[in-house]
């Protein structure tokens, strides 16, 4: 491998992890969001946590961290 495809490789790489770094932070958003509104309808979070493949202490971290303004 040149070192102008190395380079290449890093810079598709960097930017593939980057959209996938965008692509986490919206689904965290918005399950955040969707926990926030479960809870809201009266959800234990038990439920919230089995609904979402999550432990309880994973739903009460994502319920009391506050997306970015």
């Amino acid at each position: 491998m040149s070192t102008s495809e190395a380079v290449k490789g890093i810079r598709v790489a960097a930017r593939q992890r980057e959209r996938a770094e965008q692509s986490r932070r919206k689904a965290t958003d918005e399950l955040r969001k969707n926990l926030h509104a479960a809870q809201a309808e009266g959800l234990s979070i038990a439920q919230i946590a089995r609904e979402a493949g999550l432990s309880r202490q994973g739903v009460y971290d994502l319920l009391a961290d506050r997306p970015p303004s």
